[in-house]
């Protein structure tokens, strides 16, 4: 027997070639195929295209999830920090890179430690919460968002909280920075919450010491940026991030976005790791947390 190989939305002769009237396969209601003399309707043949096409459409939807499910459990993997360091077991993962539990210099002498937030004493909850509203209640009452005691204490408290704290020989805090991983705009990332620091340990580099472990953590859990919001109006600040740190305004930001308008008074900037390079998601309608 002669004939073509089927293929979809196709006209397909089965008999003999010297046959005057060819046999034709077409898709009967309920989707099964029937043989038969007359050929294919030309409404049957655009059913059939958009059958495939809606095939299309389904199986890229499936990849997509796939792929936004292998971003999260990456997230929960950085979550559980030991699973990057399994010979290890560390509770504090700075363990496993001493240079960066200290930091000795510009007349500093501190040690750092990196804690999820239900590992702290209550005491340095309470004075990160106390530290944060005097170094920050003014600008966020400058802003659209306002000041708010307790969703503030809420979000230095979310179960998801990472912080590095850095003491005084004495065991007294005098800097942190509050972190956690999750996924924005498809991205698995490490976002900064806050990086807070007391007046008389300003302008000697910590801040950027702590900056640069959290860009370490980032490329140790292969996460593919490390992420912030800062005030436009806090000028300090964003120059710091801007210039001194090299972070880039996101595309997620309002600025780049459009989602906010022009009146938005924060940038959210980014710096990517040694895993950023990739393809990203597409973002399902918005840009935010999606694993949880």
């Amino acid at each position: 027997m002669g004939g073509a190989r089927l293929c979809a939305g196709a006209v397909y002769p089965v008999g003999r070639s010297v046959a005057p009237s060819p046999l034709y396969i077409r898709r009967a209601p309920g989707g099964a195929l029937a043989v038969g003399r007359a050929p294919p309707r030309r409404e049957e043949l655009q059913l059939w295209g958009k059958s495939s096409k809606a095939k299309e459409k389904k199986q890229k939807r499936l990849e997509e999830r796939a792929a936004m499910a292998a971003v999260c459990a990456k997230v929960e993997a950085a979550n559980k920090l030991f699973a990057f360091f399994p010979l290890l077991q560390l509770e504090d993962p700075l363990e496993a890179f001493p240079v960066f539990k200290k930091y000795d210099r510009n007349g500093l002498n501190v040690s750092i430690e990196c804690k999820r937030v239900a590992s702290l004493e209550r005491a340095t909850v309470d004075w990160a919460f106390e530290l944060t509203k005097t170094n920050m209640q003014t600008l966020y009452e400058q802003s659209e968002w306002g000041w708010k005691d307790r969703e503030k204490r809420d979000e230095l408290t979310d179960e998801r909280a990472w912080f590095l704290i850095a003491r005084e020989p004495s065991a007294r805090p005098v800097a942190f920075s509050h972190f956690r991983f999750d996924v924005e705009c498809g991205d698995e990332v490490l976002y900064c919450y806050e990086v807070q620091l007391e007046s008389q340990v300003r302008r000697r580099g910590l801040g950027k010491f702590l900056l640069q472990i959290l860009q370490l953590v980032a490329n140790s859990t292969q996460m593919k940026k490390v992420m912030l919001t800062v005030f436009k109006h806090n000028h300090g600040a964003y120059q710091f991030f801007r210039e001194a740190l090299q972070f880039d305004i996101d595309d997620s930001s309002p600025s780049v976005s459009g989602c906010c308008g022009d009146d938005c008074s924060y940038e959210v900037l980014s710096r990517r790791t040694k895993f950023g390079d990739g393809h990203q998601l597409p973002a399902a309608g918005h840009c935010g947390t999606c694993c949880h």
